[in-house]
């Protein structure tokens, strides 16, 4: 028998006791639920989910691959509580061990309730729910667009409230699942498809009750994208009264029930007829009243003087004018008695500063024949100049004589 001391022990490699320990764990544990709080949660860009599930005293690491998350209608997140359904493995790059999980579920409140409440907030954080964007039902459309399911009690119930309230509507059906996988892309198809015809007045979109799982299309963002975009106003009628869905709050108006939606979207044809007849009451006393009001101006005017002696006015506006005829005359003939006083006057200080009138008092003005230039000293003058003597009548023309 050899001694046990001169046996050797057998040397692992790193790589060779990772596996080992690797297959001892996933074949001694093999799927398990483990619970935990979430905490440093990563999306990675690939799709894949990493964190980690930990209480009070140990943390195991965790990854949920691609094809395992895509069917959660939550987004994990740090600080939620969680139950985890997977199994136990070696990350043998680090030697880590972790856990691969392939289903999650939120613990207390449920994983649809999460997501619900998740979409809300990022919806609502987008101004999908707000009022400003609303659209106004219309009053009596003549075309109605239906997106729900063919077969199922809510398109009975429509059917049956608009044919009661007002059988002149036309109705479009556009026949979708309402539920199951596929669910919310036909109908946000049908939405999208409803928008392409131009004679479409108002939308209805819903079904008839169920539980959450049942109504979940309707909380899908596709389905929410859709009617937000949708031109044509959106009527939401999921469910019953007490369900809420993310459709009620995107679209234009939320309806109680699918028989709800057909009441708010057509009034009663009694209601339209009462109108109509209140109004032309109201039109007939209205008529009615003005012309009693204009009958009695007529009379007023009928008694008015101008008009039982007209011609009593026209002679009073011909004196009138007579009147206002002789004043004209007067005001004129009175500016030309001033302006002619005027004349003289400014004549009498025009003769008065004329050199004609010192000529009338024995003064006379000699001037050169040759040039009418004014003599006013002798040395001017030699013999033999011609010169003409300006006296206050007549002139006297001589010449000069030494």
């Amino acid at each position: 028998m050899p001694n046990a001391a001169s046996v050797k022990p057998h040397i692992y490699t790193v790589s060779e006791i990772t596996k080992d320990v690797k297959f001892l764990l996933e074949n001694n544990f093999g799927d398990v639920w483990i619970e935990g709080e979430v905490s440093n949660f990563i999306l990675h860009s690939s799709g894949h989910m990493y964190f980690s599930l930990k209480d009070a005293k140990s943390i195991l690491k965790c990854a949920m691959f691609k094809r395992s998350n895509d069917a959660l209608k939550f987004r994990p997140k740090d600080g939620m509580q969680a139950i985890c359904f997977g199994r136990i493995s070696i990350y043998e790059a680090r030697g880590d061990y972790q856990m691969i999980v392939e289903r999650m579920e939120p613990k207390g409140v449920g994983a649809l309730q999460i997501a619900f409440e998740q979409l809300k907030e990022k919806l609502s954080k987008e101004g999908l729910f707000d009022e400003s964007h609303k659209k106004p039902i219309p009053i009596l459309p003549s075309r109605i667009g239906i997106v729900t399911s063919p077969t199922g009690a809510a398109i009975r119930d429509i059917l049956n409230v608009l044919s009661r309230r007002f059988v002149n509507v036309n109705v479009l059906i556009y026949p979708v699942m309402v539920q199951g996988e596929g669910s919310a892309e036909q109908i946000a198809q049908a939405i999208n498809e409803f928008n392409d015809f131009k004679d479409i007045d108002v939308l209805i979109v819903g079904r008839g009750g169920g539980s959450l799982e049942d109504l979940w299309a309707f909380n899908e963002e596709i389905v929410a994208r859709a009617i937000y975009n949708s031109r044509i106003p959106v009527i939401s009628a999921v469910g019953h009264e007490i369900d809420w869905v993310i459709s009620d709050f995107v679209a234009d108006m939320r309806a109680p029930t699918p028989s709800a939606a057909a009441e708010l979207v057509v009034a009663k044809k009694e209601e339209f007829v009462s109108a109509i007849q209140n109004n032309l009451i109201r039109l007939n006393t209205a008529i009615e009243n003005n012309l009693e009001l204009l009958f009695s101006e007529l009379l007023n005017l009928k008694e008015a003087y101008v008009l039982r002696q007209p011609l009593n006015v026209l002679l009073q506006y011909q004196q009138r004018t007579d009147e206002l005829a002789k004043a004209l005359s007067t005001r004129a003939l009175h500016y030309v008695q001033m302006a002619s006083q005027e004349f003289k006057t400014a004549v009498g200080r025009l003769h008065a500063l004329s050199p004609l009138a010192i000529l009338s008092r024995g003064y006379s003005i000699t001037k050169l024949f040759k040039d009418g230039k004014i003599i006013k000293d002798s040395a001017q003058l030699k013999n033999g100049d011609e010169i003409i003597t300006r006296l206050h009548k007549g002139e006297v023309k001589s010449t000069v004589g030494g």
